[in-house]
This record gives C-alpha cells, structure tokens and sequence, in this order.
C-alpha cells in the first residue's frame, strides 16, 4: 500500500475521531432507547430510560452530545459517551456487558489510525475504488462499526481500504487429495502456478496472520506449500474481507473479487466464510442469478460463482470467487457503492448533481425494480443495504444501473415466511439504504423533500405488500446496539418501529404520468 504514517494523531485528529465515533453510537442510542421530549427545538432534547436528559445537534450525523449534570449541560467526549451508554443499558437491560465497550473505543481508535493513515496515503484514482473505500463512519446504525477486534494497529492497517490499502495475495498450494471446492473456482488458477499434485489456493495475508499457528502441522506435513505472493495487488472493498482483482498486465483474463474468511468481528459477526453458509451458497446463487436472467436489464447480479478450500481447514482458507464488474456494466458507465455515495468522496456525483430531483428519479428506476422484482417474481429477498448494492452512473452522474451482490446474504421464499422476507427487504432497502442516501441528497441539496418521489416509484409495483408498506406509520429499524448488548447472534436480527416518511410524502404527479 502507499506509505502510511503512523505518527501518534494529532489533538485535530482526536477531535474528528470522536466525532466519527460518536455519530453511529449516537444514532443507535437516540434510536433505541432514548424518548425525545415534545417541543424540544434545535439542538434536540431527549430523555433516556434511567431519567437523564441528554442534548445534541440533530441531523442524520448526529454531533455535540451534553448531559443535563448539576443543573447544567456538560459536553461528552466519546469516552464519556460511551460510559454513559453502558451505564444506560445495564439499567435498561438488566444485563451487563464487558466486551461491547471496549469494542466502542476500539472503533473509536481505529478511526484515529485511518484518519492518520489517510493524511498519508494516496486515494486511488479510480472512481469506484474510491467509492469502495471512503467509508470512514461505517455503518451509521452500529455502535463500534470500525473495531477490528482490538488487535494492535500495524496487524490490521496494511489491509485497510479506508486507508486506501493495496497489496498482493498470498498463494498457498494445497495437496489435491484436500481440495475441497464447488461451483466455477477456475478463476483462481489464472493467480499463478501451483506444482504437480497441488492446486493453487490465495489467501488474505491478514487471515494467515491470524490462523497461521493452526496451520503449522499441514505445511510440516505437506498438505500446504507457500509458493509466494501475486505479481499484482488486489484492492479491498468495504467489505474489508473482498477483495478486488482488476484486469490487468500480469492478470489479463482477471477482473473479479474474492472473498475470504477473516477471523475478526466486524460489526455483528466474526466474519469467516462458515460452512453451512458455503454449502447453501450454490443454491442461493442460482436463485438470484436465475432472477436477474429473467428482470429487465440493465440490472445485473454479480454472481457468487463457487469456492475453494482445504478440508483440514474448509472455513479458515475459504475462499469465494465472485463476479466482476466488466461483463455487466454497461458501456461506459462508472459503478459506485451506494455506501459511498452517502459517506461521500472526491467525485461523488451525488453531492453535485445539477438537478437532484431528476438525479434521484433516476437512482430511484434503478435500484428498487430489481429488487421487487426479485422478490415478488422469484422469491429471492435480496440483501439490498448500501454496501451490498453498486450503482452505475453514466458521464454526467446520473444513474443508469443498479448492480447487486452477496448471495451469503440472500434469503429464499419459502425457507423464511413471505412475511419475514419482506420485513428484511423493506429494512435492508428502505431503511438502511433509500433513506440514508435520501438523507444525504437532502443534506446537500437543501429544500428537496426526496420521499414523494420514493413514494411514486413504490406504487409504480403490483405487490400486495406495496399499500400498507406506503400507508403504514412505521418501518423496521434493526436494534444493533441492543442486539450487541444482549449477545444475540448477530443474523438474528430485531427491529423496533421507526416514523415512516413514506406515509406522509405528498405525491404530485408530473404531466404525463
């Protein structure tokens, strides 16, 4: 990767690195637990469950949290803050919690290393790897979206896309008779060349790092050689653990991603390729890819082609090829993540667009037909949050696709309800995705009201779910603080009720519709 510098932060770092941490935290905690208090103006007054008031400035990013203390309001630096979250929660809950704090400050750190790492690293000039990695907040709904599992910083900021990481993979050969694999894996051997009676297997060089004593006995025995590293480096994405492999010199019949395990919890999960999700991965895949085969183009699904493993070690050297960008694309359009676009990067076209309302008609055409689509014609419930969807803009900006990935995340009717499936559809594309970017949109084009336009598009579909999604007081929002407190299994998602802008969008139609 470019040189990073690793100097201790600044004081003007320490500040931002609150202020990125205590954004999410704070979303989850106003969303969760806290009761705003009626007539409460700007900055927003709300009372949490143990009775204290807590203050801060609204907005989707919310900044400057006080607590009324002795009569007055005292500013809360993120340690504070999140000793006042823990002191809440174990009144609320009834349980206490020695991990998710430490994980809070762990993300809290790790956004000073990045911020510090950034100052220091060249962004790539590439639009949609930037976009893939300009995610300094994370998930704005999550309490330590940047923890890396508490390891010491050099261990884990080689590999960092936020610190715009590049660096070549490590390839292992694996004795045939061990192989274990399924689906279209033959991407892989285009990575180099294993000796007679091996196959070649990447490998993250992080995930090696973290798992490397458990594998001493097969390198001693044979069952793994090393064999070097690419001649080429690799790119990773938001997801930290995909990585992206571009067409290129040393790799011309490249441009794909692979996905490892990586033994860190990130967010709600320890995030390893696990078996029961590799063995169902064909079946899901083929669900989805069937689907999109048979939408209206240009929507696209980047397929999860297969994997490839070692028996003696089928989740720790998992790794999954996925489709790249450049058979779906179409001609000349540039793919952002849609993550991205709400976070923000030099370039986003988000940010600039000349007639936002158009713009958003337009990212509103792409992304939510498929996605119904899918649902209603094929019983795939697609896993449509901002860092699973890609967004292809043409030379002015304006989308002109959607394309759609992950099929671990991917759900099947009827192996959940039709009502479960789309619970998780309208939060993964409603709540977690439309309203973040709506948010973003209106925050910089002041004076768009983003939602009639949502509104309109939504009853554009014959579903039957589509009128009281639109006329219902509520959406499902996902409790992951909650969820992290009480040490649920992080798939096992929980939602509360969140105000529903689409029941109150006034639709004008425009002439011709």
């Amino acid at each position: 990767m470019d040189r990073v510098d690793l100097m201790p932060p600044s004081d003007d770092v320490g500040r931002r690195a609150d202020a990125y941490a205590a954004a999410p935290l704070l979303n989850c905690l106003l969303r969760e637990v806290a009761q705003p208090l009626p007539g409460s103006g700007e900055p927003r007054v709300y009372r949490l469950p143990g009775g204290r008031l807590l203050r801060v400035r609204g907005g989707r990013r919310p900044a400057g949290p006080e607590v009324h203390t002795d009569g007055a309001w005292q500013p809360l630096g993120h340690a504070d803050l999140v000793k006042l979250v823990a002191d809440e929660l174990r009144g609320h809950t009834g349980l206490s919690n020695d991990e998710l704090p430490v994980e809070m400050t762990d993300s809290r750190d790790a956004v000073a290393a990045l911020l510090t790492a950034r100052a220091g690293a060249t962004p790539p000039d590439d639009l949609y790897l930037r976009s893939e990695q300009s995610l300094i907040t994370g998930h704005p709904y999550h309490p330590a979206p940047k923890a890396r599992g508490g390891g010491p910083v050099a261990g884990w900021l080689p590999y960092a896309p936020e610190a715009h990481a590049r660096f070549p993979l490590v390839l292992l050969g694996v004795r045939e008779d061990t192989v274990v694999e399924e689906g279209d894996t033959s991407a892989l051997d285009a990575l180099g060349t294993a000796p007679p009676g091996y196959r070649l297997l990447p490998a993250h060089p992080w995930q090696l790092d973290l798992v490397g004593r458990d594998l001493a006995p097969a390198f001693a025995d044979g069952r793994l050689v090393r064999l070097g590293t690419t001649a080429f480096e690799a790119r990773p994405t938001a997801a930290i653990r995909t990585l992206y492999v571009p067409r290129g010199d040393y790799v011309p019949r490249a441009d794909l991603f692979v996905k490892f395990s990586l033994d860190v919890r990130i967010t709600n999960d320890i995030r390893r390729l696990w078996r029961h999700d590799l063995l169902r991965l064909r079946r899901t895949d083929t669900a989805a890819t069937r689907a999109f085969a048979a939408i209206d183009p240009p929507a696209a699904w980047l397929s999860d082609r297969g994997y490839r493993t070692a028996g003696f070690a089928f989740e720790e050297l998992a790794v999954l090829v996925r489709d790249g960008l450049r058979g779906h694309l179409l001609p000349g359009a540039t793919p952002l993540l849609a993550a991205g676009l709400a976070e923000g990067f030099d370039g986003n076209p988000l940010a600039t667009a000349p007639d936002p309302a158009t713009w958003w008609e337009a990212y509103l055409r792409q992304v939510v037909p498929p996605v119904l689509a899918a649902f209603a014609d094929h019983g795939v419930v697609l896993e449509a949050h901002l860092q699973n969807t890609l967004v292809a803009v043409d030379a002015s900006g304006v989308p002109v696709q959607a394309l759609f990935r992950d099929a671990e995340g991917v759900k099947l009717l009827p192996d959940v309800s039709r009502a479960a499936g789309w619970e998780r559809l309208v939060y993964c594309l409603v709540v977690n995705h439309l309203a973040e970017i709506a948010a973003a949109l209106a925050e910089h084009h002041p004076g768009l009201d983003p939602w009639p336009a949502a509104r309109r598009e939504l009853a554009r579909h014959d579903l039957p779910e589509i009128a009281a999604l639109l006329n219902s007081p509520t959406l499902p929002g996902k409790t992951n603080l909650l969820l992290r407190w009480t040490g649920a299994d992080g798939a096992d998602a929980r939602y509360l009720p969140l105000p529903n802008p689409l029941a109150g969008a006034v639709v004008v139609r425009r002439p011709g519709e």
